[in-house]
């Protein structure tokens, strides 16, 4: 890992807290570039749906990471770690301190914590573990994990299948323990010099912000936006931009305009409550009330 002491900033929340407008004072106030942490903005036909940054907010300070790929290709964390990770030590290899701004908690996890790339996969064994939960519960498989890795099992739901699942499967493939494993990974956390702050809004401020915003990407097009994707084969990445299903609906006459509106809403406040999950078990977020100026 670079030897650069350069500072890295991050600066992720739910949906509606004002993180852009943080990281853009942030790095007016440091000399430093924005590197976006969103699932999204990557999309290139994209912006009103994703709430991009103005181009006249990209003018005036340079951001990473926005317009990488087009709606029709696939994207992951994978991909956004390696192109996230060389835009970041790019910007601190000229001095510059990087802040690392977005929504994604995932997308934040694989920074920080590195990604678990074992290549252990088994797809015969995994259909049958598959159909051992769907004949036997997901409790039953379970405790199958907890025998053979406790560390994993632990950190896993008794009905979160995908995951007993994978940690089955990594252990009776590689012959060593998920939780095992996943200690080999490496991000940024313990490597460089980093702050991880988090936006604090009321619940009920953010689900006010986040309904007012969807009633202005209304009237900045994105019925437009999303009427010029028509046509076009959409990567199963893209298809997941709230937004988008919500006025395809519409523009197909499933029902109409208000009740896009009212869809979109409610799912951009589903997403604010899983988001504030996420972060909020992170002991590494520093929450800092928003509005208020980062405690560097």
């Amino acid at each position: 890992m670079s030897t650069i002491k350069t500072p890295i900033i991050f600066i992720v929340g739910p949906s509606g807290a004002g993180k852009s407008d943080a990281a853009f004072e942030t790095a007016q106030r440091l000399g430093g570039e924005i590197v976006s942490c969103d699932a999204m903005q990557v999309y290139r036909e994209v912006s009103v749906a994703c709430d991009k940054p103005s181009l006249d907010t990209r003018k005036k300070i340079p951001h990473h990471m926005l317009d990488v790929v087009s709606v029709t290709q696939e994207f992951n964390a994978a991909v956004f770690r390696q192109l996230a990770l060389a835009a970041i030590m790019e910007i601190r290899g000229r001095g510059k301190t990087p802040i690392v701004c977005g929504g994604s908690g995932m997308y934040m996890a694989f920074l920080l914590d590195g990604i678990f790339e074992v290549s252990a996969k088994d797809e015969g064994l995994r259909r049958r573990l598959q159909e051992e939960i769907h004949e036997q519960g997901t409790s039953v498989l379970h405790g199958r994990l907890a025998a053979l890795d406790p560390a994993a099992a632990a950190k896993i739901h008794p009905h979160d299948a995908q995951r007993i699942v994978r940690g089955l499967e990594v252990a009776l493939t590689v012959g060593r323990p998920l939780s095992e494993v996943q200690k080999e990974r490496q991000g940024l956390w313990g490597q460089v010099p980093l702050r991880v702050f988090g936006l604090d809004r009321p619940r009920k401020e953010l689900y006010e912000r986040v309904e007012a915003r969807v009633e202005q990407m209304f009237e900045h097009g994105l019925v437009d936006e999303v009427r010029a994707l028509s046509g076009r084969t959409l990567s199963r990445t893209a298809c997941a931009i709230i937004g988008i299903p919500e006025v395809t609906g519409y523009l197909k006459g499933e029902y109409d305009l208000a009740r896009a509106k009212y869809l979109m809403k409610l799912n951009t406040r589903h997403y604010v409550k899983r988001q504030l999950t996420w972060f909020r078990r992170d002991q590494r977020v520093q929450w800092v009330e928003a509005g208020t100026e980062m405690p560097l």
